[in-house]
């Protein structure tokens, strides 16, 4: 991990991870009796980094400049990233770092998340989980975003600001495959246990019109430097946006608050474009119509 030859391919390799967002039901009594547990990559890290000797690290500014202490947490993002946004969709509690020493006692039921930036390549937390098998009941599984659209791509392996072919074409091979093995979990479960989000319809809806959603650029990172602000991780002596609102992408990589909420959006309400075979909010109704 700590190979300075290899920067490029390691913070690629960080958006190739699936994100694994887990809804466990713990009874069938109350619909409310959930604990929310999260298994990804730095989309949905939260701070488990901060404890881990790693360069893919958010703890410092301008990371979090949005977040409402304004100050960095852990978190690749000018603000919340999609588990925070989800939980507060479902009126729940944000989520603790799986590492935090605050994550005790009660704060337990609230769930946990396992994410870390840099995961498949650190060992710390990138273990394979037989979710079911553990008592998940109700798991999201995101596929890949359009990974040639991201800014680091546009400046490395882009021609004239357009997304890189490749990548894309990887991206359109692998969506499909994905949810044709959710099709079957469920199938051998015999219950829709998995929920597969397609985040590259989420994500080239605002880069291919960002202005349809509010945007200025889906191009040009907010944080960063180099060709599209797309060269390394956001520091304290990047350019830097003075509206994070307007960019789709607040750093090399990751997604803006806004374009997170926008995708968390889609997550609870979205149309089989988005999510198969239903979304959030119709499966979440379903449990409770069964208590």
């Amino acid at each position: 991990m700590e190979n300075s030859s290899s920067n490029h391919h390691i913070a690629s390799s960080i958006l190739l991870v699936l994100l694994l967002v887990l809804v466990m039901s713990f009874g069938q009594q109350q619909a409310e009796a959930r604990a929310f547990f999260v298994f990804g990559d730095s989309l949905v890290d939260n701070g488990n980094n901060n404890y881990l000797a790693t360069t893919a690290r958010a703890d410092s500014p301008p990371y979090g400049i949005d977040y409402p202490t304004h100050r960095p947490t852990g978190r690749f993002s000018n603000g919340l990233n999609m588990p925070d946004l989800i939980s507060e969709q479902i009126g729940s509690e944000p989520t603790l770092p799986y590492l935090s020493p605050e994550l005790t006692g009660e704060r337990l039921l609230v769930g946990a998340n396992f994410a870390s930036a840099g995961i498949g390549i650190l060992n710390d937390t990138g273990f394979q989980f037989r979710l079911y098998e553990l008592g998940a009941r109700r798991v999201l599984v995101t596929g890949t975003g359009p990974l040639g659209c991201v800014p680091a791509e546009l400046a490395q392996r882009g021609r004239n600001g357009q997304c890189a072919v490749e990548l894309q074409r990887a991206a359109a091979l692998f969506n499909p495959q994905l949810v044709d093995i959710i099709n079957s979990l469920n199938s051998e479960i015999g219950s829709n246990v998995f929920m597969a989000a397609n985040a590259f319809n989420m994500h080239m809806d605002f880069i291919s019109n960002p202005q349809a959603y509010g945007f200025e650029t889906s191009k040009i990172a907010c944080c960063g430097q180099g060709p599209f602000n797309g060269i390394g991780l956001c520091t304290p002596v990047s350019n830097l946006c003075p509206n994070r609102d307007a960019y789709v992408f607040w750093d090399a990589f990751h997604p803006s608050e806004r374009a997170n909420r926008i995708i968390v959006q889609q997550i609870l309400e979205g149309s089989n474009k988005y999510m198969h075979p239903m979304n959030l909010s119709t499966m979440m109704a379903l449990d409770s119509a069964r208590t």
